[in-house]
């Protein structure tokens, strides 16, 4: 622990040189050290491939706890996991919790290297009751895990975290089930949405999977939303890193939105778009 708090006052020294790492979580303006650090990493150009600012939500309230959720580059999100009683305190909160894991991601722990792989692999296998020969074997979960971790060598778990939110998302979606039945190997299918970021286009296809299966199972998307809503409270009352439950609640949202302004849409066959594209790569 003492090894660790070292550090992380060796990372604030570094990248905010005017703050003193012994009063750092203690000031009140946490807010604008967020920004700084990572106004200081654009500028290092150590930054997340997909650019962009902090970024901060609050949660409609006509009275308090107050909710607020904070976006940092890359997409990561955290909340305020107190009981805030006005919109500047729970502000404060989430860029607290923010803050916290911006610092330890860049711990050399937080860092994917060969000794991080093959200790992730061993977890993997035991949770799994596989064997490490799995690992060398992509049709395998574990396997699927490892060619991951191998293609994002070097990068930070915040970065790692990005792309595993997409495949969380696919596979809750179904999509990964779908591309499956497709032939399609799970390196290809890795290989290929390893190539983009999470944005409207994604969600609007997502969207578009959940307006089917409203249609086939009517009630579906509340059920979801009620239970991916559970999810995200839950999450962030216990300081999670929270993209995955707050993209679910981003695509039911959008699919029930769609379907109230639009009870026929046509649009429908663009959802084939990701997979028709992933064949093709096949």
């Amino acid at each position: 622990m003492d090894k660790t708090l070292e550090s992380l006052r060796h990372i604030i020294a570094q990248a905010l040189p005017h703050r003193d790492p012994a009063l750092v979580f203690k000031d009140l303006n946490v807010v604008s050290m967020l920004q700084e650090f990572w106004e200081s990493k654009q500028q290092q150009r150590t930054t997340f491939s997909s650019e962009g600012l902090v970024v901060y939500e609050s949660m409609p309230s006509s009275g308090p706890p107050f909710v607020s959720y904070v976006t940092l580059p890359g997409g990561s999100c955290f909340g305020n996991f107190q009981c805030c009683l006005s919109r500047a305190e729970a502000r404060r909160d989430a860029a607290k919790v923010a803050l916290i894991n911006s610092l330890f991601n860049e711990l050399p722990s937080r860092r994917i290297t060969k000794e991080f792989i093959m200790e992730s692999v061993q977890e993997a296998v035991a949770s799994t009751s596989g064997t490490l020969d799995d690992a060398d074997d992509p049709s395998t979960s574990v396997g699927a895990y490892h060619y991951m971790l191998e293609s994002n060598m070097g990068k930070t778990m915040l970065e790692f975290q990005e792309l595993m939110t997409i495949f969380q998302l696919l596979h809750w979606n179904g999509s990964l089930k779908a591309l499956r039945e497709t032939k399609c190997s799970r390196q290809e299918v890795i290989s290929y949405y390893s190539q983009y970021s999470l944005d409207e286009k994604m969600r609007s296809h997502m969207a578009l999977d959940w307006i089917m299966k409203e249609r086939e199972s009517p009630g579906i998307l509340s059920q979801e939303l009620r239970a991916a809503l559970g999810q995200l409270e839950e999450a962030r009352k216990s300081g999670q890193e929270l993209r995955f439950y707050k993209e679910k609640k981003e695509i039911l949202s959008l699919a029930l939105i769609q379907i109230y302004s639009d009870p026929d849409p046509s649009s429908p066959s663009d959802d084939q778009l990701s997979l028709t594209a992933l064949c093709g790569y096949h």
